[in-house]
């Protein structure tokens, strides 16, 4: 096979899978098989292809599975801590601070909760949780839509501005395209923008109060369960701080408070048998591992692509086709809404190496702006929408008709504010 037709092939079978994986809530096929299908067959073509000797393959092979695993090592760390504190029921405490009937109010508590709670676990978790609250706390689900367009649009903006909040940025942190004080520095300001935006805009089309659940007040925690949320949330607050003290990856940072955490947990429960769903061991059997696998196959495709210099060819293009690096950022922002963020960015740092931008160049750091925020102009362009999607049974416009025209404007100006930086 002749190195220019299975570049083509290359190029078909990763179109053709982004696609499936696009349309993945229409056609009933699970994004992380069709992923890890694309990932194989893309390198197993490479593999047939390429002239080099078959040790030469094997080590380029290994050397983008290292980079990967980083990222993976990382997102399950982070996500044992996050069920962790929700086996314990330690995230009870945000139904205690959202309870306000007033709808003008609750719209005020909803942006910020989640905001702030998505730059400290991540934009599809903080989703999930908000979700589930507020599905307990506001029984009719029609009085929910405008507030899960909400969480779907706060969670995606305040993962944009921290190293952990989003997959996108942790991408970009680990592989050292940013640094985490300046993309705390700098995005912070354009992403709460883009947040409070949407949220004024939907304070002036609601009026009146909710009726609450008194129930969805009276859940207990479990045994241990602040001490357990404090000291997780300090855990994960600490990995960019270990990262600037010891030079040490963030998954083995990550990798630390997993562990201190697990020694925690064993000393508290070890004694009581029936606290055995607290401890580590149960907690891992319930992390998302379908979602891990996505990741593990998506990167390692678009790995594929730059090893035969495709995303080299496409950088060129945009390169003389649109020329500003503040316009390609932007559009990429634009095009996470229609396609996933994790292969756009991944794919984009196949396609400026650290000679073309150096870290924190002003390219990184808005395309980790807008690849957070963009995903949220339409509901299939971030996980956090795709959850919603599931767990409310909103629909594509419905999303539109609601949250279309906020996300967008909060978009452009958080765009503003961060170009004024620069």
């Amino acid at each position: 096979m002749t190195e220019f037709l299975s570049n083509q092939l290359i190029v078909l079978l990763f179109t053709v899978g982004y696609l499936a994986i696009i349309f993945e809530f229409y056609i009933k096929v699970n994004k992380t098989a069709i992923a890890m299908v694309m990932a194989v067959l893309c390198w197993g073509l490479y593999f047939i292809s390429d002239s080099s000797p078959l040790e030469t393959n094997l080590k380029e092979l290994s050397h983008h599975l290292g980079d990967v695993s980083q990222i993976i090592l990382f997102l399950i760390g982070a996500m044992t801590l996050v069920e962790l504190i929700d086996s314990h029921k330690g995230f009870l405490v945000v139904n205690k601070i959202v309870k306000t009937r007033s709808k003008k109010w609750m719209i005020l508590l909803v942006g910020f909760v989640t905001f702030f709670l998505s730059a400290i676990l991540d934009n599809l978790t903080t989703t999930i949780l908000m979700v589930s609250i507020l599905k307990k706390l506001i029984p009719d689900a029609k009085e929910r839509i405008l507030l899960s367009c909400l969480v779907i649009i706060a969670a995606n903006a305040g993962g944009a501005w921290t190293p952990i909040g989003d997959v996108t940025t942790t991408m970009l942190w680990i592989n050292n395209k940013i640094s985490s004080d300046k993309i705390i520095s700098y995005l912070f300001l354009p992403s709460i923008v883009s947040c409070l935006v949407p949220m004024f805009y939907f304070m002036f089309q609601v009026k009146g109060r909710y009726t609450l659940d008194e129930k969805a007040q009276q859940l207990e925690y479990e045994p241990h369960a602040k001490l357990v949320l404090f000291t997780g949330l300090i855990a994960l607050i600490s990995v960019p701080f270990i990262k600037y003290l010891t030079g040490l990856p963030p998954f083995m940072g990550m990798l630390l408070a997993v562990g201190v955490l697990w020694l925690l947990t064993d000393v508290l429960h070890h004694r009581h048998n029936m606290r055995n769903h607290l401890r580590i061991p149960h907690v891992l059997t319930k992390i998302d591992t379908a979602n891990i696998l996505f990741f593990l196959g998506i990167l390692l495709a678009v790995d594929a692509l730059q090893s035969v210099k495709l995303l080299d060819k496409f950088a060129h293009f945009l390169d003389s086709t649109v020329g500003n690096v503040s316009m390609i950022a932007t559009l990429i922002g634009l095009f996470s809404a229609v396609i996933d963020n994790v292969p756009l960015v991944a794919a984009s740092m196949g396609m400026y190496d650290a000679t073309t931008f150096m870290i924190n160049h002003p390219f990184w750091l808005l395309l980790a702006y807008a690849a957070g925020t963009g995903g949220s102009i339409l509901i299939i362009g971030s996980s956090s929408g795709v959850a919603v999607m599931g767990m409310e049974k909103i629909d594509f416009f419905q999303y539109i008709k609601k949250a279309f025209i906020p996300a967008v404007l909060g978009y452009f100006a958080g765009i503003l504010v961060l170009l004024a930086f620069f």
